[in-house]
C-alpha cells in the first residue's frame, strides 16, 4: 500500500514534460511571462483560424432533400391539362405536374425529358424520339409511346368543347409508334422550331380514353391531374366561402424522369390580384411571386428583396397602319414620329430599368445604340421636324404639322388615334409616347379599349390608326406570323399590315432552316430590311420579374417564353444543403 501510495504522488510522464517546459518560464520577470502568453494565445488562435479557412477552400455546398416552398399566383386553374391550359394559372400547374419528350433549359437548349434520345433525318422532315426506361405515371402506371400520340391526336381534335391552343402546331404532321418506347414524327416540309412542340405536356391514355369530347373540358381530372412530371398532386384545400381552391399541395415524385426534386413540397397558393398576392409576400405567407411589377420589385429591391429579372422574348411597339390612315405612307412621317419618342426615358420612368430599349422587330438582333441615346432631345426633335418639313409638312399657327394639297386645295393635319388595351403599364407607356408626338407637333388620341374584347374589336379588324402592342418572339424566333405579307388579314398577326418581297422571302427561309448560324445570319437581314421601312416604333423587350425567398437556392432563369418556365430546373431549386469536402461531393 505504502508503494502504490508513492507512485500516486510521482507525476506522470506527461505531467513531467510539462514541468520541464513551464519552470524556465517561471523564473521569467512577471511582465515577460505576460507577453509570452498573449503571444501564444495569439498564435494558437491564429492556427485554428487559417485551419479553418483553408478547410473552407475544399468545402461545397450540397443540396439536400426536404424542405418547401409556398408559391403565391394570380387566377384559379380550370384546365390543369397540357391540351387546353390556357391560363396562366393553368400552365404554372400544368409545368409542375406534367412532363413532355423534351424539355427546354434556362440557357435556351432542348434537352430529353421523358425521351431519352431524338434524332432529326437529314432532310428536316422526319423527328424520331426514343423514350427512357422505366417511366412511370403518377399512379404508378408505366409511360408509353401510346400516351405519346393519344396526346397529339387530342391536341389536333376539332372536335373537342375547348379547341387546342396547340392545335396549329400538330396540325398536318404523321405520328406513327413502331414500339412501346418509339415515336415518330413526319412533317410535309421543313420547319426548325418544330422540336419546341416536343416540349407539350403528355396525358396518359389510361386516364383519359374514356372520356368523351364533350366532357373533355369539364372532368374532375382537370382539377385532379395525373401526370409525369416533377410534382404530383398531394391534396386540395378549397376556400369553403367561395367553393373555390385556395392552394394545391404538392409533393415531390421520386420517379421523375430527370431525377426527385430536392424540395419536397410544394404549394400553390391562388390570389385574386396583385394587391393580395403582394401583401401575402410581405407578411411572409407567400415565399414567391412572379411577374412582380417593376415599381413593387424596385421597392423589393430597396429593402434587400431577392429579385429575379430575367429577358423575355417579348417586344412591345406603336404598329403604322397606313391602309387606315394614309399620312403613314409617308416615310417622312414615319421617321420623325420615331425619333420623336424617348424610349430610354420610357424603359426608366415605366418600367424602372427592367426593360430593354429595342429599334427592331426581335431583341436579340436590336442594335445596342438607338438614335436617343446617341443626341439630346432637342436634336432628335430638330432632326424629325426637318424630315416631316422636306416632306412638305409645315407647322400651323397652333404648332400642329400640316400638309397642304394645291391641287386638291386641302389641308391635311398631323393628327391620328393610338389604340390600346387597358393594361396599366401600356396606359402609361402610351401617354409618354402621346407626349412625344404632340411635343414634335402632332395631334394624337389614345383610345383605350377592354381587354377581354380589344383583339376582336381593334386587332382581328385592323381598326386603328396606331397600335400600342406586344408580340411574343419564342424560343426559336419565328417572326412569319407577325410579318410575311400573307399574313395581313386576321388570324395572320401582321398588325403593322406590313409588305417587303425581300422581307417574304426571308421569313419562308428562316422557317426552313436548322442551321443555327445560317438562322441567325437570316434573321439580321430581315431585322434590318424591317428597321429600313419603318413600319413601326420598336419601343422595349421587358424583363420577367421574380420575387424570391432568400432560402430558397438552385433557381435559374434563362430565357423564357411563358411565365410557367420559371419552372423549367425546379427539380434543381433546393431549401436544404450541408457543406461537404469536394471530393465527397456527389
Amino acid at each position: 500500500m505504502e508503494e502504490l501510495s508513492t507512485q500516486s504522488e510521482r507525476p506522470s510522464d506527461g505531467g513531467a514534460r510539462i514541468a520541464r517546459f513551464v519552470a524556465p518560464l517561471l523564473v521569467l520577470p512577471k511582465r515577460f511571462r505576460r507577453v509570452f502568453v498573449i503571444a501564444l494565445v495569439v498564435f494558437v488562435v491564429s492556427s485554428v483560424i487559417l485551419l479553418l479557412q483553408w478547410n473552407d477552400r475544399f468545402l461545397v455546398e450540397v443540396p439536400q432533400k426536404g424542405g418547401a416552398i409556398v408559391e403565391g399566383i394570380i387566377g384559379r386553374p380550370r384546365f390543369i391539362n397540357p391540351v387546353i391550359a390556357k391560363s396562366d394559372a393553368d400552365r404554372d400547374m400544368v409545368a409542375l405536374i406534367y412532363s413532355g419528350l423534351l424539355k427546354a433549359t434556362p440557357d435556351g437548349e432542348l434537352i430529353g425529358d421523358l425521351a431519352e434520345t431524338y434524332t432529326v433525318s437529314a432532310d428536316g422532315l422526319i423527328y424520331t424520339f426514343t423514350l427512357k426506361n422505366d417511366l412511370l405515371w403518377h399512379d404508378g402506371e408505366p409511360v408509353t409511346s401510346k400516351d405519346v400520340v393519344f396526346t397529339v391526336e387530342k391536341a389536333r381534335d376539332p372536335s373537342l368543347a375547348i379547341k387546342s391552343p396547340r392545335r396549329a402546331s400538330w396540325e398536318g404532321v404523321d405520328v406513327e409508334t413502331p414500339d412501346p418506347q418509339t415515336v415518330v414524327f413526319r412533317i410535309k416540309q421543313p420547319y426548325a422550331p418544330f422540336l419546341e412542340n416536343a416540349t407539350m405536356g403528355i396525358l396518359p391514355e389510361h386516364i383519359w380514353n374514356n372520356v368523351p369530347n364533350e366532357e373533355f373540358d369539364v372532368t374532375y381530372h382537370n382539377i385532379e391531374p395525373i401526370g409525369s412530371g416533377p410534382y404530383r398532386m398531394d391534396r386540395i384545400v378549397e376556400d369553403k366561402a367561395r367553393g373555390l381552391p385556395q392552394y394545391y399541395d404538392l409533393v415531390a415524385f421520386k420517379r421523375y424522369a430527370l431525377g426527385e426534386p430536392y424540395v419536397t413540397h410544394m404549394r400553390i397558393a391562388f390570389f385574386g390580384n396583385n394587391k393580395e398576392l403582394a401583401e401575402a409576400y410581405n407578411d411572409g405567407s407567400v415565399d414567391q411571386m412572379h411577374t412582380v411589377e417593376p415599381a413593387l420589385a424596385k421597392e423589393l429591391e430597396q429593402k434587400q428583396g431577392v429579385i429575379i429579372r430575367a429577358p423575355l422574348p417579348r417586344i412591345f411597339a406603336a404598329f403604322f397602319n397606313q391602309n387606315q390612315q394614309t399620312i403613314f405612307a409617308d416615310k417622312n412621317v414615319r421617321e420623325a414620329l420615331l425619333l420623336a419618342v424617348d424610349r430610354g426615358r420610357i424603359v426608366e420612368e415605366v418600367l424602372h430599368g427592367y426593360a430593354r430599349v429595342i429599334d427592331g422587330p426581335l431583341p436579340e438582333f436590336s442594335a445596342t445604340s438607338t438614335p436617343e441615346s446617341e443626341t439630346t432631345t432637342d436634336e432628335r426633335l430638330a432632326k424629325a421636324r426637318a424630315l416631316l418639313e422636306k416632306g412638305g409638312w409645315l407647322p400651323n399657327a397652333a404648332g400642329v404639322y400640316e400638309k397642304t394639297n394645291k391641287k386638291a386645295k386641302t389641308v391635311t393635319l398631323l393628327e391620328f388615334s393610338l389604340s390600346i388595351p387597358d393594361v396599366p403599364e401600356i396606359k402609361t407607356a402610351a401617354e409618354f409616347i402621346r407626349n412625344d408626338w404632340e411635343t414634335l407637333g402632332a395631334l394624337v388620341t389614345v383610345k383605350v379599349f377592354d381587354p377581354s374584347t380589344f383583339v376582336t374589336e381593334v386587332l382581328s379588324p385592323r381598326k386603328y390608326d396606331v397600335i400600342f402592342y406586344g408580340q411574343v418572339i419564342g424560343r426559336t424566333p419565328d417572326p412569319f406570323a407577325y410579318w410575311h405579307a400573307s399574313q395581313r388579314n386576321a388570324p395572320g398577326l401582321n398588325i403593322a399590315l406590313y409588305t417587303n418581297k425581300n422581307a417574304d422571302k426571308l421569313l419562308e427561309n428562316i422557317r426552313k432552316e436548322n442551321d443555327r448560324e445560317l438562322r441567325n445570319e437570316m434573321l439580321e437581314k430581315f431585322t434590318e430590311e424591317v428597321r429600313g421601312d419603318v413600319p413601326a416604333v420598336f419601343v422595349y423587350s421587358p424583363d420577367f420579374l421574380y420575387a424570391t425567398a432568400k432560402n430558397v437556392k438552385g433557381i435559374t432563369i434563362g430565357l423564357i417564353t411563358t411565365e410557367s418556365e420559371r419552372f423549367l430546373d425546379v427539380h434543381h431549386w433546393y431549401v436544404n444543403s450541408e457543406r461537404v469536402w469536394k471530393w465527397l461531393a456527389p
